[in-house]
């Protein structure tokens, strides 16, 4: 069990004085990958029906950036980007995919669910481009940009060409471009490497961050990674250097999915009082989702995960983290009052 951080009395009493069950409430998915690694799905209905089997009302979905080659030296298939050494590399079809499956569903299903713009290498100033044409082929259908992928540890390692990092310069135009059009970029970027204890590239995304005030940046699972938390367990700075940047950068939004779920929101299954107290303190702040990857029969579980924290916060707070959050971003609604 790892050792909580203390707070104060007053948060505390503000943390216990919830119920500690309450009926499951309905949510929006932020982060749900309608392709894997290998542009493969279970397809639009088992994503809808999976939504409905975890109460999600709406989610944000993505294709995948990156295919995973399958080398002729290898024996067989790998099943997973991380299966052996053969490289990724950048595959914009991904975008068209997506686009198209959601173009077949009926009008009240596509109102569910909210594409993101992912296919372009973030390393190429010609990604730009690529965002400005699938808004031009496909008008209708894009509400955001991302999951843009930096700083992904094993991932960034076996991607062919440059590293790709938050304050790149191919980026520039893109946050601006996000910015002209109001829309949301989902954005991938490790807050350290597998072996260094100390926020090795926070000051990548502060500087994207100051660079572009009027980009609304959603921080991916809080810069947790899986591969980190495997090496270096808990990072003991996280929740502070999310602290300190929602308080200096008011376009920037925090993804609680993946392993920021396991490894910070709850411990040994128990909300953490830490992390109640900051998204209290940020209450229009955070989204939550389950970072699915092209199957979704997982996200009820997930959901059941989020319920529990969602369970301690206040009952205002709740309800704009679990789903009125989200649609704000989206839809280019104004915050709700009363906010942080």
């Amino acid at each position: 069990m790892r050792a909580r951080a203390w707070i104060g009395g007053a948060a505390l009493g503000l943390v216990t004085s919830v119920a500690a069950a309450s009926p499951p409430m309905s949510w929006a998915d932020a982060h749900v990958h309608y392709l894997n690694f290998f542009q493969e799905s279970d397809g639009m209905a088992a994503l809808l029906a999976a939504m409905d089997k975890a109460g999600a009302t709406h989610a944000v979905v993505m294709g995948t950036p990156l295919q995973k080659t399958w080398s002729a030296e290898a024996p067989q298939r790998p099943r997973y980007y991380a299966g052996d050494e053969a490289p990724l590399y950048y595959y914009s079809a991904t975008d068209a995919i997506l686009a198209e499956a959601w173009r077949r569903l009926a009008p009240e299903q596509r109102q569910r669910l909210f594409p993101f713009i992912s296919g372009f290498n973030p390393t190429d100033k010609n990604a730009v481009d690529h965002v400005e044409r699938m808004l031009a082929l496909y008008p209708d259908v894009w509400s955001g940009i991302g999951e843009i992928l930096t700083r992904h540890d094993d991932l960034t390692a076996l991607t062919e060409g440059e590293v790709p990092r938050a304050d790149h310069p191919a980026l520039t135009r893109v946050y601006q471009l996000a910015a002209e059009r109001q829309l949301p970029v989902l954005l991938h970027s490790n807050i350290t490497s597998k072996r260094e204890r100390e926020p090795l590239y926070s000051e990548e995304l502060e500087r994207a961050l100051t660079d572009h005030p009027r980009t609304r940046f959603i921080w991916a699972h809080a810069g947790a990674s899986a591969s980190v938390e495997r090496f270096q367990r808990e990072l003991p700075f996280l929740r502070e250097v999310v602290e300190r940047l929602l308080t200096q950068h008011d376009n920037l939004y925090i993804d609680l999915s993946w392993t920021v779920v396991d490894d910070y929101l709850l411990d040994d299954g128990q909300p953490d009082p830490a992390w109640v107290a900051l998204v209290e303190r940020f209450p229009t702040r955070f989204v939550v989702g389950s970072d699915l990857l092209g199957k979704f029969d997982a996200m009820a579980e997930t959901a059941q995960k989020l319920q529990r924290f969602l369970n301690r916060l206040e009952q205002k707070t709740a309800a704009r983290v679990a789903r009125e959050n989200l649609l704000v971003l989206v839809r280019h609604e104004s915050p709700p009052e009363g906010g942080d």
